[in-house]
């Protein structure tokens, strides 16, 4: 990201904060690189288990030149994808969090790695969101994917191909 991109991008993330300065004072001291910031006013939040997530976001990029902003955790085990404000009152979707009104979100800087939780797609300060409709149908298509693969025994150790549980 550029300098002016960072800016952008900073500015659009605070402007949800209660305190905008106490939103950057906090990316700026705290040795995390985090703030809290709460979703539900310009962007709602999806949260997918990581497999899922990383395989949706490979669809997503095939599909559309820049996806929404698009958080991980470093276990990898989750990612989140920044859509419309009120999706997440509105979705149906197992094994999918919806983070809207009244939920806060751990945030890094848009221009540095942090503690916990990192960009894979930084927010472009434009508001740039991912559509709701067109995540899930990545979704759809990268649970197909995954389930076709297991169904070929790409999902499961060697032993369970053979006939042979884990255990």
């Amino acid at each position: 990201m550029t300098g002016s991109e960072t800016r952008a991008a900073v500015e659009w993330l605070t402007s949800v904060a209660p305190d905008p300065g106490a939103c950057r004072w906090e990316w700026e001291r705290n040795p995390q690189g985090i703030a809290l910031l709460p979703a539900g006013k310009r962007w709602d939040v999806l949260i997918l288990p990581g497999e899922l997530g990383y395989s949706t976001l490979d669809v997503l990029t095939r599909l559309i030149d820049r996806p929404g902003p698009v958080l991980a955790d470093f276990g990898e085990s989750r990612m989140g994808f920044f859509v419309p404000p009120g999706t997440a009152s509105r979705w149906l979707g197992t094994g999918i969090r919806g983070a809207g009104p009244g939920t806060w979100i751990v945030v890094p800087h848009p221009g540095r790695a942090a503690g916990g939780v990192r960009w894979l797609i930084p927010p472009d300060g434009s508001g740039t969101l991912t559509d709701a409709g067109l995540l899930e149908l990545a979704m759809h298509e990268a649970a197909g994917a995954a389930a076709s693969r297991h169904d070929r025994g790409g999902g499961r150790p060697p032993e369970a191909r053979d006939g042979h549980e884990e255990g």
